[in-house]
Order: structure tokens, then sequence, then C-alpha cells
């Protein structure tokens, strides 16, 4: 099972507010997650892991492509600082509270431009 393929995607804004805190954990993303963009399966950096609902884990920390895979190892943001206007979904107030329980702390900005 290959891991490695390289694809251009668009820049979106950065979600990210400081890297200070950041905690990356590992987890496995499955095809049945991914949304269709361009005939291509991606989870969204952005988009709540594993679902936008109750049971809530961690936010996608970067796009991944699982058009080839049915999973593979994803890396999810569990506890840091993040921008809640520039996130790809927004938030379910349960999705919410579980991500702020974790330790991610969300925070206001202005809009970015690009």
């Amino acid at each position: 099972m290959a891991y490695n393929r390289t694809i251009t995607y668009e820049q979106p804004a950065p979600w990210l507010d400081s890297e200070v805190g950041m905690v990356l954990k590992t987890y496995t993303g499955e095809q049945t997650n991914a949304t269709e963009e361009d005939d291509r399966k991606v989870i969204k950096s952005g988009t709540v892991y594993p679902t936008n609902a109750t049971g809530a884990l961690g936010i996608v920390f970067e796009d991944e492509d699982l058009t080839y895979d049915e999973a593979r190892p994803i890396s999810v943001l569990v506890a840091g600082r993040v921008i809640e206007s520039r996130l790809a979904v927004t938030l379910d107030a349960t999705a919410k509270t579980e991500l702020e329980a974790l330790g991610i702390v969300f925070v206001e900005a202005p809009e970015a431009t690009l």
C-alpha cells in the first residue's frame, strides 16, 4: 500500500492560531468520512474527526487524499488554539463542547486575505 502521492490543492486560510500548546495524535482516517472533490475523496484540513457531532476527538490537521485507500493514518489536533471562523465546517454545539473539554481553545480573528 503506497502512501506517497503529490497532489496540489488550493491554499485555505490558516485555522491554527498558535503552535504553542499544540498536540497532534495519529488516528485512522476512513474513506467513508471523506468528501468528493474533483473526482477525489478527501478529508479536509479543519474538519472534525471522526464526525462533527457527538464523539468528536479532534480536528484534522492537514488534507488527506483517500481516493486510493480505504483507510490511512491521519494527523489530528487534540489540543491547541484554533480560529473557529476559519475551520472547514461550522462546528456542531456538542462537538465544540467535547473539543473544548479535550483542550482545544477557540479564538476569534479577523478574516484572512491570501
